[in-house]
């Protein structure tokens, strides 16, 4: 993961820590509304502040091409790194006149040109940080109102002219001072800081350690710490990529060592990373925006994806155990493993990390400030012991990591900005909801695929909260029309958008697992599609019955649950190709599995009482033709049965 930054000299490096802090420390005072300078600060200007502290450090950090050298910053880059800290500056210290001047509207040509100027910056630092697909999606969007009034039917909207659409974009609130830099810098910056302390603490090799003693001595049990550990890192972290690279450098090796093939077990990793994001309290920046989309506690949308969450890792562990079962792999011994006490002695402190963090959310519902108490109780508690105390070294890497890690999703969440002001203001965005539905005839199950293809394909392009902030603006609202509900639509969109992280040709986190294990990344890729197979279909289960995102009664929440878990095993039993209690699934039965899986996996009556008829029939007969092959094997059957 570090290949992508620059080697920073020490210079730079500092540089970068300087910034960071100063970040934290306005984040810190705007949160917490401390007034630790004297006056209060707009919140326009502690945004501008923002983008000028991380979108700037961009240009320290990553490179301008492939290939170029990391070991020093380039001259034009230092200018860059200039231009967008001094620009967004400007801003911040213009923020009372920006508002009561509405600067917006009309400005001055000073302000004007810095508009513009950091415009192009900050497509310039997402094409770095996010990619060059994401870069250009931006770039077009940004531009769009300019050409919205010549575009056919339905795409037209109100049109701008190119300073004018600078001044909205820059000046405005809605576009790159919107809901995503809102959320970042409200809520998510919290919870990155808390994510990133974790790892320097040494949470990860806690919760690998908490995952081998409970667990490491089962049938393919490295596998299944892998999920488990993956699960709870992930779920702090909230990303994929930093999730694989952290717990797969530890997982990978030991499925190698006890009989996993490599593009097996960066599969399991990949695909366990990518349900971490899934797994609350953090659950990446995506949850965060949907809370704020949907203007709802962000505990609520923690609390709808616990149960889809769980149904996911629970796909994966029982495919994992029936291929531990089929192939014969076995766990490890206990002496390899690190004693359950010893675990939780040592590392009890995150688990009172956690729990506070979760108080706090829950009980109080203090979701900014959460995240915050939570890293100081850790870095407080973790100086008892000698092993994670926080050295001045730590500390320096924990700055410099979270800086990484924030300007990266400044970079990202600046850049969207420019997607939802100009679907905002052009109006097109209602307009392309109405034509959905048109299109789909009204049809539900139109409706639903081609938000899940649209989803994989820009999830293919774009981060998932690009994908999800576009989607959740032109096809959320289509399918909110038809009586879906929004909090269930809004998830489905988030898990549509994650299906590309484990599906070629993209699959960017079976190909940053699949070097760790030094596999084939094609042959990883599939093979993590085949171990996710639950996100194929979980998305559909839970937004036709929102009793798995605890919206019902509590009847139908457990019906639901308890359905849906019996046909998601069934499901993945059958992609694997062995059943608990049956054993070995012939080919021909395997299909007959999935079917009465993906029936009771819809949380109906009536589907549910045809796949269980299904599957009773199915597993007659496979009980019946493993009772005639036993017979076959009694000495003398075949005679006694001649005619």
């Amino acid at each position: 993961m570090a290949e992508k930054y620059k080697a920073l000299p020490s210079v730079w490096q500092i540089v970068l820590v300087a910034l960071t802090t100063i970040g934290i420390i306005f984040a810190i005072n705007y949160v917490f509304t401390l007034n630790l300078f004297g006056v209060t600060i707009l919140e326009n200007s502690y945004f501008y502040i923002l983008i000028a502290v991380f979108v700037s450090s961009a240009f320290l950090l990553y490179p301008a091409r492939k290939g170029m050298p990391r070991e020093k910053i380039p001259w034009y880059d230092v200018l860059l790194f200039l231009a967008c800290l001094g620009t967004s500056s400007y801003f911040a210290w213009h923020g009372v006149e920006i508002v009561l001047k509405a600067w917006s509207f009309t400005a001055p040509v000073g302000a004007t040109v810095c508009s513009v100027i950091l415009w192009f910056l900050i497509i310039e630092a997402v094409r770095r940080a996010g990619g060059l697909p994401l870069a250009l999606i931006c770039l077009f969007f940004s531009f769009y109102p300019i050409f919205a009034p010549y575009m056919p039917a339905f795409l037209q909207g109100q049109g701008f002219s190119f300073l004018g659409i600078a001044r909205y974009h820059l000046l405005g609130v809605t576009s790159v001072l919107g809901i995503p830099t809102k959320v970042f810098g409200k809520l998510l910056i919290g919870f990155m800081i808390f994510g990133v302390a974790l790892q320097v603490t040494g949470g990860g090799k806690f919760f690998i350690n908490l995952a081998n003693a409970l667990l490491g001595h089962t049938r393919g049990g490295p596998a299944k710490v892998s999920i488990v550990a993956s699960a709870l890192f992930g779920s702090m972290s909230g990303s994929v990529i930093s999730n694989v690279v952290t717990t797969g450098a530890m997982t990978i090796p030991t499925m190698k060592r006890t009989g996993y093939p490599p593009h097996f077990a960066g599969a399991v990793e990949a695909c366990a990373s990518t349900g971490g994001v899934l797994m609350p309290p953090i659950m990446g920046a995506t949850a965060f925006i949907i809370a704020s989309f949907l203007n709802m506690p962000y505990v609520y949308v923690c609390a709808a994806a616990v149960l889809p969450s769980i149904l996911y890792y629970l796909g994966i562990f029982v495919q994992v155990d029936a291929y531990a079962a089929k192939t014969g792999l076995k766990g490890m011994s206990r002496s390899e493993l690190p004693s359950l006490w010893q675990t939780l002695k040592e590392g009890w402190f995150y688990i009172l990390a956690f729990g506070v963090l979760i108080y706090l959310l829950i009980y109080l519902r203090r979701e900014a400030i959460a995240p915050f108490y939570a890293t100081a109780l850790l870095f407080a508690l973790c100086m008892i012991r000698k092993e994670t105390r926080l050295t001045a070294k730590k500390f320096f890497d924990f700055l410099a990591g979270t800086g990484r890690l924030l300007t990266e999703l400044m970079a990202i969440l600046a850049a969207i900005g420019f997607i939802v002001g100009s679907l905002a203001v052009t109006g097109v965005g209602n307009s392309f909801a109405r034509e959905i539905i048109l299109f789909a005839g009204g049809s539900l199950p139109l409706l639903l695929i081609l938000g899940a293809l649209t989803s994989f394909i820009l999830g293919m392009g774009m981060t998932v909260t690009a994908c999800y902030i576009f989607l959740a603006i032109v096809l959320a609202p289509a399918l909110v029309k038809i009586g879906l509900y929004p909090l269930a639509v809004h998830l489905f969109v988030m898990y549509c958008g994650m299906i590309s992280y484990i599906t070629p040709p993209v699959a960017i986190g079976a190909y940053a697992a699949a070097s760790i294990a030094g596999a084939s990344p094609i042959k990883t890729g599939f093979q993590a599609m085949r171990l996710g197979v639950a996100i194929y279909f979980l998305p559909f289960f839970f937004v036709l019955n929102p009793a798995l995102v605890l919206h019902g009664s509590p009847l139908s929440i457990v019906h639901a649950f308890f359905t849906c878990a019996i046909g998601i095993a069934l499901i993945a039993s059958a992609v694997e190709g062995y059943l608990p209690g049956v054993g070995k699934l012939s080919p021909l039965v395997r299909p007959f599995i999935a079917i009465s899986g993906i029936l009771l996996g819809i949380p109906e009556w009536r589907t549910d009482a045809i796949g269980a008829v299904i599957l009773a029939i199915t597993l007659a007969i496979c009980f019946t033709q493993r009772r005639v092959l036993k017979l076959k094997e009694v000495p003398g059957f075949e005679d006694e049965n001649k005619p």
